[in-house]
């Protein structure tokens, strides 16, 4: 397949699932033929794509993950403003996706500003075709990971909070919490000079290979527990998200990079298989006596 046909093919297979998402949150025939969650869609899509035209003019890959946290801000904002009358649980759901991404995303830019460039675009940066498809796959990504959390936001139902949502906002506070402290020690390990060429194996790392991702799992199936109790009938289509996160994060970009490039730099070293074998890559295991170097 050519370069420009992955690249329809990719925004075909975008569209399509997006515009699936927004169908299955319409609750009613009377309800709006665009309505603010197909709104929402569109800014966000239209927002990366935006985006991509001085990216790839300049060759830089520095606002892609910026662009991302700040796509979430905007359509939680913009769902937020399109309503009269927000209930306990729209304001509480908003809350956690703005959190979550305004830490997010300004972490990582502060990570890619210190180290310079990120290795995922090295190859596809060049090609046009290629990097729009990398832009266009982030919209999906923002429209179905905060889908359930937008529905309940935009929708014109109002709703109580429940118990399920207090349980969903504290695992989301868990997760939350898990992913912050983990980058935080990794970006502290990584750029301290003492570590060169060491990988990380204390704290949260002691205990999972990717404390981060099991974090950012965990918060996400919080904001679709705490969101359940509103949605109504093909609604519940939205609660995909935390499935998508974990399908992104252990199938797709995340895990599988992070692993292949770790066993590249250190899997001769012993000490490093020592810590593959008795450390899980996402569930933490906790162990007594347990230490990193």
């Amino acid at each position: 397949m050519s370069d420009k046909a992955y690249a329809g093919v990719v925004l075909l297979i975008s569209v399509a699932v997006a515009s699936l998402l927004v169908l299955a949150t319409q609750v009613a025939p009377s309800s709006p033929a665009f309505s603010i969650m197909a709104q929402c869609t569109l800014l966000a899509f239209t927002f990366q794509w935006l985006a991509f035209i001085p990216a790839y003019i300049m060759q830089t890959e520095r606002y892609y993950d910026l662009t991302g946290g700040m796509s979430f801000i905007v359509i939680t904002f913009y769902g937020l403003y399109s309503q009269t009358q927000l209930s306990i649980t729209s304001i509480l759901l908003a809350a956690m996706v703005l959190a979550w991404s305004a830490r997010l995303g300004t972490f990582l830019f502060k990570r890619i500003v210190k180290d310079g460039s990120d290795n995922r675009f090295a190859e596809i940066k060049p090609n046009k075709y290629r990097f729009f498809s990398a832009w266009t796959l982030q919209g999906l990504w923002v429209v179905v990971t905060s889908g359930a959390a937008l529905t309940v936001i935009t929708s014109q139902q109002q709703s109580h909070l429940s118990v399920l949502t207090l349980v969903g906002a504290l695992l989301w506070l868990i997760g939350f919490s898990l992913e912050s402290v983990a980058d935080w020690q990794k970006f502290q390990f990584k750029h301290d000079p003492k570590n060169k060429q060491k990988f990380i194996q204390h704290g949260l790392w002691a205990y999972s290979r990717h404390p981060n991702y099991f974090g950012e799992i965990i918060l996400w199936f919080g904001v679709a527990l705490a969101a359940y109790p509103a949605l109504q009938g093909w609604q519940h289509v939205t609660l995909i998200s935390p499935f998508f996160v974990t399908l992104l994060l252990t199938k797709i970009s995340g895990i599988p990079l992070l692993e292949d490039k770790a066993d590249q730099r250190w899997g001769t070293q012993q000490d490093y298989q020592a810590y593959k074998t008795k450390t899980p890559v996402l569930v933490p295991r906790f162990r007594s006596g347990s230490s990193g170097a």
